[in-house]
């Protein structure tokens, strides 16, 4: 994941300074000249480095820090407030056009995702209740437009083209049946190149000057750093971007991109693509990105994708069963599932305020897959009676999942933990005797 190498040298930074009961400008100055180098290795761009080390530094130094109780943790509360100024301070929507359809140009170099995450964006609109329309408008790369049409294939998203045709002609009849067939947004993705030339600005231009988007999105590829500051830079100065799109981000990107564009360009980013899928794209959020990058974690978003991912209705169904005694492995596979949709579990333990800083923590999503496989294997009548399970039935049900029979003994003994724990929680007895013990007795909390 992005920023996980300056995560670690800015918290290094701060260790020390915790290790000092008071500290004086030197401690502070020291610490600067670490931060400026985590920065400087994690591709950030020089002046933006030197700005940003004057203004904590200036804001570090002052009376009310250096004479704190705790020094440490208010040179953290300057970095982090700091970081979320850097990078625009508060996430940024998309300007929607009182009259639809609200017009998204997405421009950007080729091979920075555009069509990938134009469809993602697509997406992101249509769970919100839209009814966007595709456009292929990259008539030059080889298979740009099927690549789009397979994407919207897989979102259920409609997707408007016209061949190998006038790319400005394309998006002015995108527009027009977008208006006669109810889509409120249309999102046009045009062509890239391997650099900047005169030819791509010049048929950018033109069609923001017929189709007059509502917003410019620049895609920029996090993994390229300076040179995605560099280009951000060019294309804000040919075509007056509106913002930013950052793809990439679950990559190894040392990040930045991120803490420079905004700086640069003075455009807000307002989405990060932090995944494959078509539905891994996020808001931009300012003040959790600069969380996450000092090692704090970032509850809403965990919060976010929890909502998302958990159905309500199975939710309340689950409740009943608990206050009847019915919860069975049918229900636990449900949990497991909706948990897996979530998203990378290593990727959402670093959301978790804390575990960034703990190296040894490892999810082993192979033993998820292997506890759905045991019980996919089973029948209707085993899962709701776990109890039956005698020496053959278990053979038979690792014969048909390929699992061994220590993975299917460890998936029964964790379900019985869970389901007595279930019934402590509805003791309030119970509950109060594992409050005062500081857990549930025999499990790991």
């Amino acid at each position: 994941m992005a920023f996980e190498g300056l995560t670690e040298k800015l918290s290094a930074a701060f260790k020390r300074l915790r290790g000092k009961g008071r500290l004086t400008e030197n401690d502070v100055k020291e610490a600067m000249r670490e931060i400026r180098l985590a920065l400087l290795e994690a591709d950030v761009s020089y002046k933006v480095v030197k700005d940003f080390v004057k203004s904590v530094t200036e804001r570090a130094v002052g009376t009310d820090v250096l004479e704190s109780l705790t020094p440490a943790q208010m040179i953290v509360k300057i970095v982090n407030e700091e970081l979320t100024k850097l990078m625009g301070s508060d996430n940024q929507r998309i300007t929607i056009s009182p009259k639809p359809p609200t017009v998204v140009m997405l421009v950007g170099l080729q091979g920075a995702g555009k069509t990938t995450n134009g469809a993602k964006l697509a997406g992101l609109m249509q769970k919100q209740g839209h009814r966007p329309l595709l456009v292929a408008c990259d008539v030059y790369r080889p298979a740009a437009i099927k690549q789009l049409e397979v994407c919207g294939e897989k979102l259920g998203i409609p997707v408007f083209q016209m061949g190998q045709g006038d790319p400005v002609e394309i998006a002015k009849q995108a527009v027009l049946h977008a208006r006669q067939h109810g889509n409120d947004f249309v999102f046009l993705d045009t062509a890239g190149r391997l650099h900047i030339d005169e030819t791509l600005m010049a048929e950018l231009q033109t069609i923001k000057q017929t189709v007059k988007p509502d917003e410019t999105l620049l895609v920029v590829d996090a993994m390229t750093g300076q040179d995605a500051v560099n280009a951000a830079q060019s294309f804000n100065d040919q075509l007056d971007i509106d913002g930013v799109m950052l793809t990439k981000l679950d990559g190894d990107a040392r990040g930045g991109a991120a803490l420079s564009v905004k700086a640069v360009t003075g455009k807000p980013i307002k989405f990060a693509g932090v995944g494959e899928k078509l539905d891994q794209i996020e808001p931009f959020h300012p003040d959790r990105m600069a969380s996450r990058i000092l090692g704090m974690g970032d509850v809403l978003t965990l919060i976010e994708k929890a909502e998302q991912a958990f159905d309500e209705k199975k939710a309340r169904e689950l409740e009943q069963k608990l206050g009847t005694d019915k919860f069975t492995l049918a229900d636990f596979y449900d949990q497991l599932e909706q948990l897996r949709n979530m998203g990378d579990m290593q990727d959402l333990l670093k959301m978790v305020p804390g575990m960034s800083s703990m190296k040894n923590v490892q999810v082993d999503e192979g033993a998820m897959k292997r506890m759905a496989a045991l019980i996919q294997s089973m029948t209707p009548y085993e899962r709701d009676n776990p109890s039956c399970l005698n020496h053959s039935r278990k053979q038979r049900i690792c014969r048909g999942s390929g699992v061994g029979i220590e993975d299917l003994n460890r998936l029964l003994k964790q379900f019985d933990a869970m389901n007595q724990m279930m019934r402590r929680m509805k003791n309030p007895k119970a509950m109060r005797k594992m409050r005062r013990m500081g857990g549930f007795p025999g499990l790991p909390m």
